[in-house]
């Protein structure tokens, strides 16, 4: 079953505890067909994402989510307007974020947008046998430095692994919680891929659904001019396969037998802003302006 999250264009108006204010109450306006085209007598240009198959984490409470439908009306959602709002001059969707609360199986704070194929829920999700694929255009705009001047780093796009209730049940997890098998980290001029390989290639179920069977692998870096500038990146999962595309011009596959051994797991897509650090004073910006996401 072919499944396609249209593309929806929203107008989010917001400001940012580090400072982009965008003004309150605007119509929505139809943009043209060109999206690097003003439309005429206005002067902001509007993101392409439709955010009806994601709900989004934030860095505060236990911590809070805000799942569809009312991720769509975030322009008027007040725990939203600080973490998740538009910026009108360049047309992006704007994920901001600090240290503070995080996720059970995590120690770092995120804004992060994770999907849901059915609106709301959780427990539907896809193998790689029947594949997946995420596109965006993105930069990092902002983010700050430890103390010895360098750059923090914050993951941007992810693959995450995920149990069925048999699956946990069988090892006797607590959650149906399962690792990443990609992350994509803006880290320090550099976009740095990686992905999971087994400790032991040989493993087999269930000794394949601890998330201790699996560990990093060496990474990849696609490098970035600038640090700041737009990039864009495609992510396509197939049975057996993996393959990471960089600005449509470089490319990393993955295709060996642990990636043929991961199709045992559900998966779902992440992208936004996690932050890799619990530093005070902290903080990172990641503008996404498109983000679409396909399943055959």
């Amino acid at each position: 079953m072919k499944h396609i999250f249209p593309m929806l264009i929203l107008l989010v108006v917001g400001c940012s505890k580090k400072g982009i204010e965008a003004p309150i109450d605007e119509p929505i306006i139809t943009p043209p067909e060109d999206e690097n085209e003003l439309v005429e007598g206005v002067d902001y240009f509007l993101p392409h994402i439709d955010l009806s198959n994601w709900k989004v984490t934030l860095p505060i409470g236990n911590p809070t989510e805000v799942t569809p439908p009312a991720i769509l009306d975030y322009a008027n959602n007040p725990l939203l307007k600080e973490f998740m709002y538009n910026d009108s001059t360049d047309g992006s969707l704007v994920f901001y974020t600090y240290p503070r609360a995080s996720t059970q199986n995590s120690s770092y704070s995120r804004t992060e947008l994770r999907e849901q194929m059915v609106p709301g829920s959780n427990n539907t999700n896809w193998t790689f046998a029947q594949g997946g694929r995420m596109k965006g255009t993105l930069s990092v705009p902002e983010i700050s430095k430890d103390a010895s001047g360098k750059p923090h780093r914050t993951m941007v796009m992810q693959i995450h692994g995920r149990l069925t209730n048999a699956q946990r049940d069988l090892i006797g997890a607590s959650d149906n919680n399962a690792p990443p098998v990609l992350k994509i980290y803006w880290d320090n001029g550099k976009v740095r891929v990686k992905t999971k390989k087994l400790k032991n290639a040989n493993a087999t179920v269930p000794e394949i659904l601890h998330t201790d069977a699996w560990t990093d692998d060496a990474g990849h870096n696609f490098p970035l001019e600038s640090g700041t500038e737009k990039f864009t990146l495609e992510v396509i999962a197939s049975e057996g396969r993996l393959e990471v595309i960089f600005n449509e011009t470089e490319s990393v596959v993955y295709d060996d037998i642990h990636m043929q051994k991961w199709g045992i797991f559900e998966n779902y897509f992440k992208a936004g802003n996690y932050l890799q650090t619990k530093e005070s004073g902290a903080f990172a910006k990641v503008k996404y302006y498109d983000l679409v996401v396909s399943h055959p």
